[in-house]
């Protein structure tokens, strides 16, 4: 019968041949924001393992150096204060939460997600006259949907950019709330239906990328994965070409097809996109029916409709503000106000 002691061996031989497998693309990123978050996990933990690592040794000495079988070492059990110790105690994390703090401070709003970037790499400023690549991107049950507005273009589970061009992407989702996130590009940010989220980032290396949701959202979540391409230019005109030559029209009613919920979906191209289709989504009106978010909140914003709304349009003429002028009936589709009754005298 093997024994434990047998088994070690082995063991340890498989769990290093799986670790081998692991890649650290947090902290070997190929974006240029990626890199600078990568040093900022590498300073935090620095400064705070200047105080970890004394105290972790400190306590082991003491716990060596005290022992009740070391009759050598000195036993004051009446000793209470040392005005060194206590400075040595209360400097050291001051000092390193002040760091910490300002590392903290000037990393959030350098790193601002919503932050246009300044560079596109350490020591490289963005050329003049570069326009950012904009993807418009939707996160839906489950697979993610990209739109070029530029390039006149969408994709489903696939996402390319070119090397050393600023992207801005623009984040929103069908449903439920989820996380947009590739890890060797940038930090993860979330997407939320009716509202719009942005990220600026920048691809430094050419390759294929992981990219993933990073919030639960369902059954199909596991599966809700993507590949990023890093391309240069040329290759990713190539890109656009393939898609606009092999793909097909999203119109309105593709997109309420797509939307469906449905898992492990494969990359779909499509050449051209409805007008407006992302403002559609975005503002929770793609059927023909429903009335758009913006267009709702305008109407709030003038008072709002229904009795509220016949309130303000009796006190709007003592009033700057602009309110709705009409309400419609079923017996008034127009929302035409009545001629006045004249009665007989």
């Amino acid at each position: 019968m093997l024994s434990l002691k047998n088994l070690r061996g082995p063991l340890l031989l498989l769990a290093t041949a799986f670790l081998g497998g692991c890649k650290a693309v947090v902290m070997n990123p190929s974006g240029d924001v990626a890199a600078q978050q990568r040093d900022l996990i590498v300073v935090s933990t620095v400064l705070m393992l200047l105080i970890i690592v004394p105290v972790i040794v400190l306590t082991l000495w003491f716990a060596w150096k005290y022992r009740q079988s070391n009759t050598q070492a000195e036993y004051a059990p009446n000793w209470d204060h040392s005005t060194h110790l206590e400075l040595v105690i209360w400097a050291a994390p001051l000092l390193i939460i002040i760091a910490l703090g300002a590392v903290t401070w000037i990393s959030t709003h350098t790193l601002d997600p919503y932050r246009p970037l300044q560079r596109i790499g350490a020591g490289r400023e963005i050329p003049a006259d570069t326009k950012p690549l904009v993807v418009e991107v939707v996160a839906l049950d489950w697979k993610w949907l990209f739109f070029y507005p530029e390039q006149g273009i969408a994709t489903v589970n696939e996402l390319a950019a070119p090397v050393d061009r600023p992207i801005q992407f623009k984040i929103t989702a069908s449903t439920v709330m989820n996380s947009f996130f590739i890890p060797a590009l940038a930090g993860q940010i979330y997407a939320m239906p009716g509202m719009e989220t942005k990220l600026h980032a920048v691809i430094n290396k050419p390759g294929e990328y992981q990219g993933i949701s990073a919030n639960y959202s369902g059954a199909g979540f596991s599966g809700m994965h993507f590949k990023f391409h890093g391309l240069s230019q040329g290759d990713f005109d190539k890109w656009v070409q393939a898609a606009k030559t092999k793909g097909s029209e999203l119109s309105r009613e593709k997109y309420l097809a797509l939307e469906k919920p449905s898992e492990r979906e494969p990359v779909r191209l499509y050449a051209n996109v409805v007008p407006g289709l992302y403002d559609a989504i975005l503002n929770r009106c793609v059927e023909s029916n429903r009335m758009c978010m913006k267009d709702i909140m305008a109407i709030d914003a003038r008072g709002g409709q229904g009795k509220p709304g016949t309130f303000n349009v009796v006190s709007s003429s003592q009033s700057n503000r602009t309110y709705v002028g009409a309400m419609c009936t079923t017996t008034n589709l127009t929302g035409a106000v009545p001629a006045p009754v004249t009665q007989p005298l």
